[in-house]
């Protein structure tokens, strides 16, 4: 494929200073054949162009019009895949979300369980407030937090004191089988007495609302610990409460080398579109500096 001038044979004849005896010749020529023939013809003007063509990054994007996103894409397609990931770390992260609307949603929230933790729970803040994502959190995950080994058992037993009493007794008696009384510090003091064993299934046996609203006391504390619950979690919850466009416009906060990694994924054809979206002048300083060989083709023919 070659790159048409159109617009710009104008100011390439003008530049090569072709008389106007050849300028009919050259009607709906390419670049390189319009270059490719006057230098051969020892037109030293033809000659220079070619060089600076090497050389000079407005230059370039000019004379093979890379504002054209065509004449970009046929630059691009002609690259082997390694070189259009290379393409990839050069595109800004708007550039970035906007190809990830190639993929589906279902595809997407895979991508999303394949990130840091840290990096998704970036993005659910941005869609959902803490107490949205508590409340929408399963009562298995809420479980799991409250007795994993990363909590803090002090941590989980000063909150405890907050929920009416009512509740502590109630997880007592689940567990001891006993009438519990007392204030909520006795209460409290109580549970903090239980085994490992006891003291997680007196937390699981907490009416599901005081548990949401016991998870969201420490979470609001010590907001590191959302990054405790599962990706799959999360996802789930993105796929029922949120649509496509509203995960889009959530994900630029997503580091930009992980969403480079995302858009590696896409197929090659579609990588390519997304790639035309570069910046002109990086395109056109990576041409000339790293791959000098794709514009000698270029001027070749």
């Amino acid at each position: 494929m070659s790159l048409k001038i159109d617009s710009n044979l104008e100011y390439i004849l003008t530049r090569l200073h072709v008389p106007e005896s050849r300028i009919q010749d050259y009607q709906d020529k390419t670049v390189e054949e319009v270059v490719l023939a006057e230098a051969a013809q020892g037109n030293q003007a033809a000659i220079e162009l070619a060089v600076e063509m090497f050389t000079d990054v407005e230059k370039l994007i000019e004379l093979f019009q890379l504002a054209d996103p065509e004449n970009k894409l046929i630059i691009i397609k002609s690259m082997p895949s390694y070189q259009m990931k290379e393409l990839i770390e050069m595109l800004d992260v708007e550039d970035l979300v906007v190809g990830l609307q190639f993929f589906t949603e279902d595809k997407l929230l895979d991508l999303l369980q394949d990130i840091p933790k840290e990096e998704l729970v970036k993005v659910m803040f941005q869609m959902f407030s803490p107490e949205q994502i508590i409340q929408y959190m399963p009562e298995d995950q809420l479980n799991k937090l409250l007795t994993c080994e990363q909590m803090d058992k002090g941590l989980v037993l000063k909150n405890l004191m907050a929920l009416p009493e009512m509740y502590l007794q109630q997880i007592i008696e689940s567990v001891t089988g006993e009438e519990a009384n007392g204030t909520s510090y006795d209460l409290m003091l109580q549970i903090s007495q239980f085994g490992d064993r006891d003291y997680k299934n007196a937390l699981k046996h907490l009416q599901p609302d005081q548990k949401r609203q016991l998870t969201l006391a420490i979470t609001t504390q010590h907001p590191k610990m959302f990054e405790l619950f599962d990706a799959s979690a999360y996802t789930k919850i993105i796929g029922t409460e949120r649509n496509k466009d509203d995960l889009l416009k959530s994900m630029d906060v997503i580091k930009p080398e992980y969403l480079q990694k995302m858009i590696s994924q896409l197929p090659e054809d579609l990588m390519s579109v997304v790639l035309t979206q570069i910046d002109n002048e990086k395109f056109a300083d990576m041409l000339i500096n790293k791959h000098p060989e794709l514009l000698a083709k270029f001027i070749a023919g």
